[in-house]
This record gives structure tokens, C-alpha cells and sequence, in this order.
């Protein structure tokens, strides 16, 4: 069946752009929209399974249109945004207010690659299909008023931590103890910042080793995605530099555009001298040389996203020793990557996404709240 979208765009040049563009069998343009104001009232009376919307509209922008939306009849959500510092923070806070995920507008106005088109086609379809995105946003929406806030360092606190349903294994190796674990790695794409929204800011404060994540994401997405995780978190998060020490208790964001490796001294390498690869960043890079520092003292957990990055690395991680969690594929908006690594048999330890943060947490803190 066919996902019902509602396509809000004051450009018409845009709309018909994007109308070829997702003339597709799986996809059906219900309904189009100039602005905001519109987009909310045909919401309601059309009922689309996915809105596609532009954020500088006049009369209402994408923002108040998102929360509006999630105040009268909440609806998956993704959003164009410019790939500039400005459109990178303004794109955050749309996936604050209740957008499930972005496209980059500049692809569309090139027409889009093919497989950027596939691309948009992927996530349009992954979170428009998703039976379980239009509960929970109900749910979430329902339960307040949706206030935003914005946390300091010095005000931050160890959230509770919800003990998670373990174990889930798909083979004979046992969890690590505490003491073996050096460092968790996480590899995440399509659906990435609503997944780490959820996992993040529920890891205490004093988390004993460092994260590194690598979320396929253009330049200044990603350090906006670290502002607004370190905001919410206790943890804290940065966008990754060259040069840096890792260091316990830190969430270190691969930089969009860019390679992040793990050095022999512990230190991070931000390089784009790395050729050949299909992402930057990318999860196989990332991973293999966490392999070359840590051995089998890490762990390793790949997520939503499409495609296949990180499983050669996470089986290598295997090999080495290491411990490998994927998210569970019902659970994924788009489940290639995660997929990808369970039918190979490189997972240990297969977990939805409501019980990663749990997960994640379990290794280190055996009395979970």
C-alpha cells in the first residue's frame, strides 16, 4: 500500500520537482501545501501517513506548522533543510518539536543524485510505512504540552535508568563484564537523530568509558546534532576534533564530511584523507580502528540506517573478541544497516530501540531503576 503523502512547499517550482522526483509506486502525493497554516488544516482533513515540508514559508514557518501539527493531529514528519550552520540548527530544532528526519534542500534544487533520490524515496516510505511512528507520536504528544528547555552542565542530572529485557542473544558468546569494556562505539544513519534523541539522554552522567558515534550526516549537522544531544543529556557531547583524548563520560560525534579514527595514544584523528569511501563518516572506518586499538575491549552496536556500513567493520570487532548489538529490525525506520549485520550472524545481542539506552547502561550498572 502506497504511503499518503502531504507535500508543503511555497515554491511551486519545488513542489513539481519534488512531485517527479517521487513518482513512485509506493509513494501517492495526496495533497499539496504553501505554507504552514495550510499544511495543519489539510492535516486534518486528509490524513496523510507522511508530511514533506519546507521550513522558511511564509504566513506560518515548518516550525510552528510542526507544532502545530503534533498539537491537533500528530503526524510523521521530515523536513528540508539548507546545508548551512543556520539550516543545520534550525533543523534540530524541527526533530526537537516532533520531525522524525531531514533532507538536504540544495540536493533538491541539483535535481538529486540517484541515490540521493533513493534515498528520499527510503525515508519517505521507511517512516511513512512504520506502524509503530503514528502511536508513538500520539503517545508522546498526548502525555504534555511539549515544553523545551534547555539544560546546563552544572544543572544536568542522572536520569533513571529503565531496566532492559536482557539478554536477546543470537549466539553461545557472553555479555563483557565491566572491567573489559575500553570504549562503546554506535553506527546509525536513516532515522538517526529521533534514535539517538531516545538513547542518549538516558545514559547517566558518569558512564566509565567513552562513545563514539558515527551518524551519517552532511557538515554542520553534526555538530548541531551534538549542541542539542549535550543539551538534553547528562552525558557530555561534542562534535569530534583532531587531536582530542578520549575521555570517560564523553559522547564524541564524527564530524559530517569527515573520517573520525581511533589513534594507538588514545587520541581521535578527524582526517579527509581517507579515499575511496562511500561515507564520511563512516562506521567501517570508525569501527576497524577501534579493532586496531581496543581488540576485543569494545563494544560495538549498529542501528538504523540503510545500506550495509559497519558490518565488514563490526565483524572484524567479532573476530577480534568484541561484543556486537543491533537494534532490532521492527524497531528500525530504515533496517539495512542493522539488518545487514544480524543476517551475516555478527550480532550477539539484538535490542529494540526502546531498550538501548538500558542496554547500554546494563554493562556497567547492574541495579537499573
Amino acid at each position: 500500500m502506497a504511503v499518503k503523502l502531504l507535500l508543503v512547499d511555497d515554491s511551486i517550482f519545488m513542489r513539481n520537482t519534488i512531485k517527479k522526483m517521487l513518482t513512485v509506486p509506493e509513494i501517492e502525493i495526496i495533497g499539496t501545501a504553501n505554507n504552514g497554516k495550510e499544511a495543519v488544516e489539510k492535516n486534518l482533513s486528509l490524513q496523510p501517513d507522511l508530511i514533506l515540508t519546507d521550513i522558511e514559508m511564509p504566513i506560518m514557518d515548518g516550525l510552528e506548522e510542526i507544532k502545530q501539527v503534533m498539537a491537533t493531529n500528530p503526524t510523521p514528519i521530515i523536513v528540508f533543510s539548507a546545508l548551512s550552520k543556520e539550516g543545520s540548527e534550525v533543523t534540530m530544532k524541527a526533530l526537537e518539536y516532533g520531525a522524525l528526519d531531514f533532507v538536504s534542500k540544495e540536493s533538491s534544487l541539483q535535481g538529486l543524485s540517484s541515490t540521493a533520490k533513493d534515498e528520499l524515496i527510503k525515508k519517505i516510505v521507511g517512516w511513512g510505512s512504520n506502524k509503530f511512528v503514528r502511536a508513538n507520536l500520539k503517545a508522546k504528544f498526548s502525555r504534555s504540552s511539549h515544553i523545551h528547555t534547555t539544560l546546563s552542565h552544572e544543572h544536568k542530572v542522572v536520569p533513571k535508568i529503565q531496566s532492559p529485557v536482557l539478554p536477546n542473544y543470537t549466539g553461545n558468546k557472553r555479555r563483557p563484564k565491566a572491567e573489559d569494556i575500553k570504549v562503546v562505539c554506535i553506527g546509525i544513519s536513516t532515522g538517526g537523530p529521533v534514535a539517538l534523541q531516545e538513547v542518549i539522554p538516558s545514559l547517566p552522567a558518569n558512564y566509565p568509558v567513552p562513545i563514539l558515534i558515527v551518524q551519517h550526516m552532511p557538515p554542520h549537522f553534526t555538530a548541531s546534532l551534538a549542541n542539542r544531544l549535550d543539551q538534553t543529556s547528562a552525558l557530555k557531547v561534542v562534535e569530534a576534533e583532531d587531536g582530542v583524548q578520549l575521555n570517560p563520560g564523553t559522547v564524541y560525534i564524527a564530524k559530517g564530511g569527515y573520517q573520525m579514527l581511533v589513534l594507538k595514544n588514545e587520541t581521535l584523528q578527524v582526517t579527509d584523507t581517507i579515499k575511496g569511501e562511500l561515507f564520511n563518516p563512516s562506521v567501517n572506518v570508525m569501527v576497524n580502528s577501534v579493532v586496531e586499538v581496543y581488540k576485543d575491549k569494545a563494544v560495538g552496536i549498529i542501528m538504523t540506517g540503510m545500506g550495509n556500513d559497519g558490518q565488514i567493520a563490526l565483524n572484524n570487532l567479532n573476530k577480534a573478541g568484541g561484543y556486537v548489538i543491533a537494534q532490532s529490525k521492527d524497531s528500525c525506520v530504515v533496517a539495512g544497516m542493522p539488518g545487514s549485520v544480524i543476517d551475516h550472524k555478527i550480532a550477539h545481542e539484538i535490542q529494540p530501540l526502546n531498550n538501548m539506552a538500558g542496554t547500554i547502561s546494563s554493562f556497567f550498572y547492574k541495579k537499573l531503576e
